[in-house]
């Protein structure tokens, strides 16, 4: 009878925790990358809670049951028991292998050279390519569709697919915007891809997460995604010609080494 109340006590304290991290564990996600993070996370989270709350359950009602035993017996085989700890796991860290996987396998998380964006949106909107360059102690923004060259600020539509094609021109680099769930390697003479649809108008912080050399610190840049007619407007302003790609080459041999 006591088992029982241990159980139904235990069970009750775990859906009270699910209940109290919702609130916690709810994040506005600004990109498709990062909503599909915090997905991943807050399934893992809801499998954690109740398993370490029924562990500690168990400790506690041992401690307590067994605190004036001063002669304890050795643990009894129970093979029932065993088996059951055994399937128990095995269908847990199946269920973690398998919402690990398919967050991890999807483009918007793990993008590859052959990654093929088109199918990935259903062809329904037209994906923005731009070339991300890494360089002691700068980044260099170029989208090749308009000839657009920016220093150190990303311009991004919102409700578009981006395509980024991290490469550098000179060490290990990796260019990381944590508010958006991105980050990727960026190393000479090699292309790494990220793909990515912001979903909220803003800006967020780019840092260099590769240490570079003794600018690394400085190495910083900002990402600011507009609204499709902004970012539109802002591409005419600074296309082929524009002032826009002067003030960015300006600012590029004031920061390269």
């Amino acid at each position: 009878m006591k088992g029982k109340r241990v159980a139904l006590l235990t069970l009750f304290a775990a859906a009270l925790a699910a209940v109290a991290i919702e609130p916690a564990a709810a994040q506005s996600a600004d990109t498709t990358t990062e909503r599909l993070i915090w997905n991943l996370n807050n399934q893992l989270l809801y499998i954690a809670v109740p398993i370490t709350i029924l562990v500690e359950a168990i400790l506690f009602y041992t401690v307590w049951k067994f605190k004036n035993n001063e002669s304890p017996l050795p643990t009894k085989e129970n093979r029932r028991l065993e088996i059951t700890w055994t399937v128990a796991t095995a269908i847990i860290l199946l269920f973690v292998g398998v919402a690990s996987y398919q967050v991890l396998a999807d483009p918007f998380v793990t993008a590859t050279p052959d990654t093929d964006v088109d199918a990935v949106t259903d062809g329904q909107e037209e994906v923005l390519e731009v070339q991300v360059t890494a360089q002691k102690y700068n980044w260099q923004f170029y989208y090749p569709e308009s000839e657009v060259t920016n220093a150190n600020t990303l311009v991004l539509p919102a409700d578009r697919p981006v395509r980024l094609n991290v490469t550098s021109t000179d060490w290990l680099h990796a260019f990381h915007v944590p508010s958006m769930g991105l980050k990727q390697d960026a190393f000479p003479g090699q292309s790494n891809y990220l793909v990515t649809e912001a979903t909220d108008t803003g800006e967020h912080q780019l840092y260099c997460a590769e240490y570079c050399g003794v600018g690394h610190s400085q190495m910083l840049g900002t990402v600011e995604v507009r609204s499709q007619a902004e970012f539109q407007g802002w591409l005419d302003e600074n296309g082929a010609g524009g002032s826009g790609n002067a003030s960015a080459g300006n600012a590029t041999s004031a920061l390269a080494p």
